[in-house]
């Protein structure tokens, strides 16, 4: 095998397949990175066995072949090269990287033991833009657990009903829902249960304007991207009911400014810990929210913030940390904040044209 192709198209090629590699695995070649040259490209691919990663990217090919070079190292190894024409050429146990002045002799491994790409069935297929996609995964996936013995709350659920496709996840604290209308799709409702994980992977791969195609398999989904292929398998198991836990009505519902909330909430969480509560004492009659923390031996806060808002007076606490970060994936000037009582979760939902709730446990108010 022998090639030569820039320096930053090979970075970047490797940046991502480099996602795919085992870290943890007792088997060798997982940790390498296959290289197959043929024609005018070169395809890498890297796998753990549960995550499959492809990437084709054009490349001068002078002899086609394949081989499987350790993958830490060689992207090191091209990361610090100058960004000029980098020439690849193995035979047999060791592969040869020159670049400009720079000359490096690795061992390689056999091509023969690397793990074929999986072929996989695909039964049903969306496209959606890039941007979208990811915005709607930053929304929901910082909430997904981390709990690796309920595996099914590390994933987010994504279901497509009719054009309206939604994402769902839940550490059974909190629970934040999005959705976004595809008029284009023509395909049969759908619902899977991916690792969160590997969604914000996803979600962090470089903006283009390229569609992003999700596809389900049995028990994999597919997800292609530019000239890019993942492949991961699907978290088994049946997601919790998550519409039980939504009300159809409230007692009190409060508008605000979503700066002018985080701040505020940001002031009266100096005081604690991470997981201190923060009260919000809703005033309907003077259209008012007060916000307040207590840590003993240490002092308290208080912070008056306006509001518009219909319905009863009432005190809610909530963790101020989960707060934050469902406060975070709001991108409207205002958020509204649905209370049924002090004991039952608060709904904060984004103003019009952002289809985005979270939902969050109370605290109990001593």
């Amino acid at each position: 095998m022998k090639f030569s192709i820039n320096q930053t198209e090979l970075q970047n090629a490797l940046a991502v397949v480099l996602k795919g590699i085992a870290t943890r695995s007792t088997l060798p070649i997982l940790s390498g990175i296959y290289l197959d040259a043929r024609a005018d490209s070169l395809t890498l691919q890297a796998t753990d066995l549960e995550l499959s990663i492809q990437y084709e990217v054009p490349a001068l090919v002078e002899e086609e072949g394949r081989g499987v070079l350790p993958g830490k190292l060689f992207s090191e190894i091209v990361k610090n090269l100058p960004d000029a024409a980098v020439h690849v050429a193995s035979e047999g146990d060791s592969a040869v990287i020159t670049c400009d002045t720079s000359s490096f002799s690795i061992k390689a491994l056999d091509a023969e033991d690397f793990p074929g790409f999986p072929h996989v069935d695909v039964q049903q297929e969306v496209s959606i833009p890039f941007s979208q996609f990811a915005s709607m995964v930053k929304r929901v996936a910082r909430v997904v657990s981390k709990d690796e013995s309920r595996a099914i709350l590390t994933g987010v659920l994504i279901t497509l009903e009719g054009t309206l496709l939604k994402m769902v996840a839940t550490d059974s604290y909190r629970l934040a829902i999005t959705e976004a209308d595809l008029p284009d799709s023509v395909v049969e409702d759908f619902q899977a249960v991916i690792a969160g994980s590997f969604l914000q992977e996803i979600a962090s791969l470089p903006r283009t304007d390229d569609p992003l195609r999700i596809a389900l398999a049995e028990n994999q989904i597919v997800v292609t991207y530019h000239d890019t292929v993942f492949i991961n398998r699907r978290i088994e198991g049946n997601f919790p009911n998550y519409r039980q836990l939504l009300p159809d009505s409230y007692a009190t519902r409060v508008s605000m400014d979503v700066g002018h909330l985080v701040g505020g909430v940001k002031r009266a969480s100096l005081l604690g810990q991470a997981s201190s509560p923060v009260k919000f004492g809703i005033d309907v009659s003077s259209q008012t929210v007060q916000l307040s923390a207590a840590a003993q031996d240490v002092g308290t806060a208080q912070e008056t913030l306006p509001c518009e808002g219909e319905g009863e007076n009432l005190e809610i606490a909530f963790n101020y940390s989960y707060v934050l970060e469902g406060l975070a994936s709001i991108e409207t000037e205002r958020v509204f904040l649905e209370v049924q009582s002090s004991l039952k979760p608060g709904i904060f939902k984004a103003d019009e044209g952002e289809n985005f709730l979270y939902l969050v446990m109370p605290v109990r108010i001593s």
